[in-house]
């Protein structure tokens, strides 16, 4: 079911990228007699594009194409790919071309009594977060964004450890499209050969001790490309790069296979149920690691997490726990 928002610039662009995105040469002709417009209004339209970081090339006598082309995100195709069981928990599917930020849209619907089973999606992010403050860079069809409404009866303690499970579900997801190489860094990232390659962002709202309502927002990196990977901070990596040509319907289906059967008995199973499978997959597990909040430091050797999801932290045979709020990780070289 689609959402009746206005539409943004970008997406009343959408036709005429539609049209584009086999990646061809089409003639602004051609363009112009698909659309129903001019080919001056073709020219604006085209012109538009490269705002959003989407490289146009003209071939000289024939047209105009998007090199690689554009494997856009669809409503349908996603649907098409959900399980049964997925199908029956996900109560509204939103796709948007450009949104501010899907965690952000989500729990003000939350708020307003109406973003349980709710999944969004956007090709574009002008505003996305990461932890700790930091931006999310999301250009246009370079990445999946998601963010997934859930209500919860039980308090806010019902969800420690959910940010790990979501990447082990996610760690899952990419391992039905042979992704190699996939690891988890406490306590919220998915890497990939060492570097990120997706982020997981929780936000509450409501009474945390008794109704209380989570997003699950996360950004992957499928194929970043132009300016934006240069205003990202840190060592990543995208799906293109270890294993191109996924679909990302496909892919964005099989995570909602794997999200929406684990909010729906976390309460339940809590993350005792995924630590096992976290572990297995620790990226600096028996490694020198530093942990930094805004005032200190610790340093020690890593040492896994407990059935809550904390860190440990071997500090000169010392275990430590630390939860994951303010805190950040980094591998002491």
């Amino acid at each position: 079911m689609h959402d009746s928002t206005p539409k943004s610039p970008l997406e009343q662009l959408r036709p005429v990228l539609n049209l584009l995105a086999d990646g061809e040469v089409h003639s602004g002709e051609s363009l112009g007699a698909a659309l129903g417009v001019s080919r001056a209004a073709v020219w604006k339209q085209l012109q538009k594009l490269e705002r959003y970081g989407l490289a146009l090339e003209s071939v000289k006598g024939r047209g105009y194409r998007l090199p690689g082309g554009l494997n856009l995100l669809s409503s349908e195709a996603i649907t098409a790919g959900l399980a049964p069981a997925s199908r029956d928990l996900l109560r509204q599917l939103i796709l948007c071309d450009e949104v501010d930020s899907t965690n952000a849209q989500l729990l003000a619907r939350l708020e307003r009594g109406c973003g349980h089973g709710v999944a969004m999606f956007a090709e574009r992010q002008t505003a996305g977060r990461g932890r700790r403050g930091r931006n999310w860079i999301s250009p246009f069809g370079g990445g999946i964004n998601l963010s997934v409404g859930w209500q919860f009866s039980g308090g806010v303690q019902l969800l420690e450890g959910l940010s790990l499970a979501v990447g082990v579900a996610l760690a899952r997801a990419l391992a039905e499209f042979e992704v190699p190489d996939v690891r988890l860094k406490w306590p919220n990232d998915v890497w990939c050969r060492g570097r990120k390659l997706a982020g997981v962002l929780l936000e509450l709202s409501g009474d945390l001790t008794d109704r209380c309502a989570v997003v699950v927002g996360i950004g992957l990196n499928v194929g970043l490309r132009g300016e934006s990977p240069a205003a990202i901070d840190q060592p990543w990596i995208d799906l293109h790069s270890v294993r191109p040509g996924i679909d990302r319907n496909r892919l964005a289906a099989a995570m909602l296979n794997q999200l929406l059967p684990l909010l729906q008995a976390y309460p339940e199973r809590g993350f005792g149920a995924y630590r096992e499978a976290w572990l297995a997959l620790d990226q600096f597990a028996g490694r020198p690691v530093r942990l930094q909040s805004a005032t200190r430091e610790w340093c020690g050797t890593a040492a896994g997490v407990d059935r809550s999801g904390a860190l440990i932290l071997d500090m000169d045979g010392e275990q430590r726990l630390f939860h994951g709020g303010e805190v950040s990780l980094r591998e002491v070289s």
